[in-house]
C-alpha cells in the first residue's frame, strides 16, 4: 500500500534524477495540491494510504514536472505578495524578488506626499505580463494603475487576474508597445516596469523551466539586455509628471551601465537590493531641463 509518505520519498528521488531543484519542496508541493490538502497537512498524515484514483491525478503532474515544467504552471497561480496569481505560458511567471518593487514604490511615493491610500495617484505598470505588479499596486496603494504590455496573451492572462481580484475599476489594461498607445496628456505619479532585461548571450545558461517556457519576448533585451529599457527611458519622461519617477527591475551589474548613459529628462536617483543583496531595481527622477 501505497502511503502519502513513501509517494513523497519516490517522488522526490524522480524529481531529483531528472535535474529538479528542490525536488523534495516540490513534490510536497505537488501531493498537497493534487490531494487537496495543504502543504502542512502532509506531515500529519504520513501514514495515510492512497488510493490508485489518487495516484493517477498524481502521476501526470509529477511527471510534468520531471520534464522541466515549471512548478507554477502545474500548480496553476503563484503567491504574490501574499495575492494569488495565475500563470501559465502565456506570461513570464512573477518572481519573489520583483515582490519587493512594491515595497520601494511605496516608500518613494511615501516620502513625497503623493496620497498613497488615497486612491489619487496615477502608475503604469510597463510589461505588466500577469499583471502581478499592478494588481500589488492597487490593492496595497489603492492606486489607479494603467498596466500595458505588447503582448495579447499576456494581457489576456491579467485580464483573468484582474477580474479574479475584482480590480477592474482599478486597473486600465493597454496593448502598447511601452507607452506608444498613451496618449502624450496621459501623466503618471510613477512608472514601474520589470521588462525583458536578459542578454541574448546568455540563453544557454537558463534553467529549462525558464527558457524553455517563459515567452521570449519577456526574457531577452538585446545584446546586453537593455534594448528596451533604454527605449523606455528615452521616452517615459514625457508621462511623468514633474518630479515623477521611474522604477526599473534589472539584472546585477546593469546599472553601471545605465549610469553611464544620459536619457531625456531623467537623472539618476538610486539602486536598491534584492533579498540576496544583488542590485535589482533601478530608480530615475524626472527633471525639467529649462529650470
Amino acid at each position: 500500500m501505497q502511503t502519502i509518505l513513501s509517494i513523497l520519498n519516490k517522488t522526490a528521488d524522480f524529481l531529483q534524477k531528472h535535474g529538479v531543484a528542490n525536488a523534495k519542496l516540490d513534490s510536497q508541493l505537488l501531493l498537497a495540491h493534487g490531494l487537496g490538502l495543504k502543504r502542512m497537512d502532509l506531515f500529519l498524515n504520513f501514514d495515510r494510504p492512497l488510493s490508485e484514483i489518487e495516484l493517477a491525478k498524481l502521476r501526470p503532474m509529477v511527471s510534468r514536472r520531471a520534464k522541466r515544467e515549471p512548478l507554477q504552471h502545474i500548480l496553476g497561480s503563484v503567491s504574490f505578495r501574499g495575492h494569488e496569481i495565475k500563470c501559465d505560458k502565456r506570461a513570464l511567471i512573477p518572481r519573489q524578488e520583483t515582490e519587493l518593487a512594491v515595497d520601494i514604490l511605496c516608500e518613494a511615493l511615501g516620502s513625497r506626499e503623493l496620497g498613497v491610500g488615497s486612491g489619487n495617484l496615477n502608475l503604469a505598470d510597463v510589461g505588466t505580463g500577469t499583471g502581478a505588479l499592478a494588481i500589488a499596486a492597487a490593492l496595497e496603494l489603492n492606486a489607479n494603475v494603467y498596466a500595458c504590455d505588447i503582448s495579447e496573451d499576456a494581457l489576456e492572462l491579467a485580464e483573468e487576474n484582474v477580474a479574479l481580484h475584482k480590480l477592474e475599476n482599478k486597473i486600465m489594461l493597454v496593448n502598447s508597445d511601452l507607452l506608444s498607445a498613451f496618449p502624450s496628456d496621459v501623466k503618471f505619479d510613477a512608472i514601474f516596469a520589470n521588462l525583458p532585461y536578459i542578454p541574448l548571450s546568455d540563453a544557454a545558461a537558463l534553467q529549462p523551466e525558464v527558457l524553455n517556457w517563459d515567452p521570449h519576448v519577456a526574457l531577452f533585451g538585446g545584446t546586453d539586455g537593455l534594448e528596451l529599457i533604454r527605449k523606455l527611458l528615452n521616452t517615459c519622461a514625457n508621462y511623468l509628471k514633474p518630479g515623477a519617477f521611474v522604477i526599473l527591475e534589472i539584472a546585477s551589474g546593469q546599472e553601471k551601465i545605465l549610469q553611464a548613459e544620459k536619457f531625456v529628462n531623467l537623472k539618476f536617483t538610486e539602486t536598491y537590493k534584492d533579498y540576496s543583496g544583488q542590485v535589482r531595481f533601478y530608480s530615475m527622477l524626472r527633471f525639467d531641463e529649462k529650470k
